[in-house]
């Protein structure tokens, strides 16, 4: 299959060409320096363009394109936010509509926090909608839009909503290691909020089971089973590390002062369920935390 990723030189993206090609897709990425490499493509979105050549008997979309979430959310950053993620959207449905392209499928990134950023023993499910309505949360529900605006021009729609991701090169696992690697790990806030996350490798192989099974379609908690409570996490990550657990929590106020708005991610947090995309066979590699942290920290 002819697929071209946005973000495909970020975490997941790279992976994610990677594996593409060893499955023998033929992985178009979209970069904005120009390039002699025949399957990267120059986009500008700052002056609404790429390369049409994109385009060329093009099956599928992968849209990863979206600037860092944790980053202190001035007011300017927060348009960053919207735009990375929705004008660029915005944009390939624009050229698919020029170039006369019909897509198998349009698979695009969206957050777990689609549902609000709370703390609650709720278990939240693909249907049950927007339950609190938070920056993040409307940010995801016009990322998601954007997504669907692809309608007319794609059989399928995939949106993932993302967990945080463990990963080894990047991500927020590093710092969370390196705090616990100088025993100073501990609970943050009230530690009871729940840390949704997945692993690197299940959510590239998410994106590939989407692409390559045309029965997948709609919405989708990309979310791995075992869902713990930050202080679960942080103390299963020091043990783990042969490392000690402080027993004293970060107070919450520390997080805001120095995150802002953003510290909202952190110290709120409600289980989402992974049921959906299990019941049409998707596999997880790493159910627990427990395997995800000895894979990461071998």
């Amino acid at each position: 299959m002819n697929v071209l990723i946005t973000g495909g030189t970020g975490l997941i993206g790279k992976k994610l060409v990677q594996k593409l090609r060893e499955r023998n897709h033929n992985a178009r990425v979209l970069t904005r320096k120009k390039t002699d490499n025949p399957n990267e493509f120059y986009w500008n979105t700052e002056e609404n363009f790429i390369d049409p050549k994109a385009f060329e008997h093009l099956d599928s979309i992968i849209h990863l394109a979206g600037a860092n979430i944790s980053q202190k959310w001035t007011t300017d950053y927060k348009r960053e936010l919207f735009s990375s993620r929705i004008d660029t959207a915005n944009l390939l449905k624009d050229y698919c509509l020029r170039q006369i392209v019909r897509l198998k499928s349009f698979i695009s990134a969206s957050g777990i926090n689609y549902y609000g950023t709370f703390t609650s023993n709720q278990i939240l499910k693909e249907e049950d909608g927007i339950s609190q309505h938070d920056f993040l949360a409307k940010l995801c529900d016009q990322w998601e839009n954007a997504a669907d605006n692809f309608s007319d021009v794609a059989d399928n729609i995939v949106c993932l909503r993302t967990a945080m991701v463990l990963a080894k090169d990047g991500g927020a696992f590093p710092m969370l290691k390196k705090t616990v690697d100088l025993n100073i790990g501990s609970a943050v806030g009230s530690g009871k909020q729940w840390m949704n996350w997945i692993h690197e490798d299940d959510l590239v192989n998410m994106y590939i089971f989407a692409l390559e099974n045309p029965e997948i379609n709609g919405k989708f908690n990309a979310v791995a089973d075992k869902v713990p409570t930050n202080y679960q996490f942080m103390k299963l990550l020091a043990a783990i590390s042969n490392k000690f657990f402080l027993p004293v929590n970060v107070p919450a106020f520390v997080m805001k002062m120095t995150f802002g708005e953003m510290s909202s991610i952190i110290l709120e947090g409600t289980r989402a369920s992974n049921e959906k995309i299990k019941s049409l066979g998707f596999d997880f590699k790493f159910s627990t935390p427990e395997t995800a942290f000895k894979d990461l920290i071998k």
